[in-house]
């Protein structure tokens, strides 16, 4: 048995004090944190199994308090040990979004997700977390530029290619910025909200942030993992807008700007992800992440091409990077 498990049934049996309890795999993570099942009968809870050397779990729980204050389906913390990075939450089921979305119940889910993430940005406060500013927006990008077109890709940026790159940067950084700032789960999308009731469930909210209002939403409806129609997309965009006018999130004079924001904001979020993507094969062995790259760059693509100023972003992923990851 693996000395981790070892201790992780020791902290359940001595510390926790649970009776005699089976433990399964119930997830794992692009992180180092691992997910168990503990059922005692008809009972279960969730293990979260965090590393500390490798992950902290300080701003799960404190993030988890404020999500469940602000009335969010969020696991509650029943026992913690952030000294060896164990932790006893609710267990929210085992039903993800992505694996019952269907065209017959995703007005459903998605009205469901967006009435959760108003509530989120209108009554989570944003001060207390770290801010999402050019630095780390910045960082996120040019994890685009090196994992995924150098290092998975091995292509050949000339200076005039960089420059480009890195000026498309700075105007996707200036798009994030200028929108409201608000509480940003930032990972909002159909693997971390689950089907439960009340829905959805929320899970992996410990990277939150203080940042664009439109994150979240764009992380949602356009999904990585899961695709809908444009036209679909955006009647479900104004749905929030809607009701995050009426919250207070956002006013009604940010209309003119709201599509831009999510469309813009959704480039840097692609960016981001692709590059993570590729990173997690290159560097972390897990090459399941590959197939997710395609629709990921596609979103980038399709945006980039109505908007002028990402002409020479979208002439490199049509001309080059599809070419050469497929």
């Amino acid at each position: 048995m693996p000395e981790r498990i070892k201790k992780l049934k020791k902290w359940l049996t001595d510390q926790v004090g649970l009776p005699h309890f089976l433990l399964a795999p119930a997830s794992g993570d692009a992180s180092f944190r691992r997910y168990f099942r503990v059922s005692l009968g008809d009972k279960s809870y969730i293990v979260m199994d965090a590393p500390p050397d490798k992950e902290d779990c300080h701003p799960f729980v404190a993030i988890a308090r404020q999500l469940k204050a602000a009335g969010l389906n969020v696991p509650s913390v029943h026992f913690e040990d952030l000294e060896q990075g164990f932790l006893l939450l609710d267990d929210l089921g085992s039903t993800l979004y992505l694996d019952v979305l269907n065209p017959d119940n995703a007005d459903q889910l998605y009205s469901d997700a967006i009435a959760s993430l108003v509530q989120l940005q209108s009554k989570v406060s944003a001060k207390a977390l770290p801010p999402y500013g050019r630095s780390l927006l910045m960082q996120e990008m040019e994890l685009f530029r090196e994992w995924l077109l150098q290092k998975h890709l091995g292509l050949s940026l000339t200076d005039d290619d960089h420059s480009l790159l890195s000026k498309t940067f700075e105007l996707l950084a200036d798009n994030a910025l200028e929108q409201p700032q608000v509480a940003v789960h930032r990972d909002y999308h159909s693997r971390n909200l689950m089907q439960t009731e009340p829905s959805p469930g929320i899970l992996d909210f410990q990277d939150a942030v203080n940042g664009p209002v439109t994150y979240d939403l764009v992380s949602l409806l356009r999904d990585c993992y899961i695709q809908w129609p444009a036209k679909q997309v955006e009647a479900w965009a104004m749905a929030y807008f809607k009701q995050a006018v009426k919250s207070g999130v956002l006013s009604s004079e940010h209309e003119p700007r709201f599509l831009q924001w999510f469309d813009l904001m959704g480039v840097q979020r692609h960016l981001k992800a692709a590059g993570i993507f590729a990173r997690l094969n290159q560097r972390d062995g897990k090459s399941g992440y590959l197939k997710d790259i395609p629709l990921t760059l596609s979103y980038i693509e399709t945006v980039a091409i109505r908007y002028p100023q990402l002409d020479y972003l979208a002439q490199l992923v049509l001309g080059r990077v599809l070419p050469a990851f497929r």
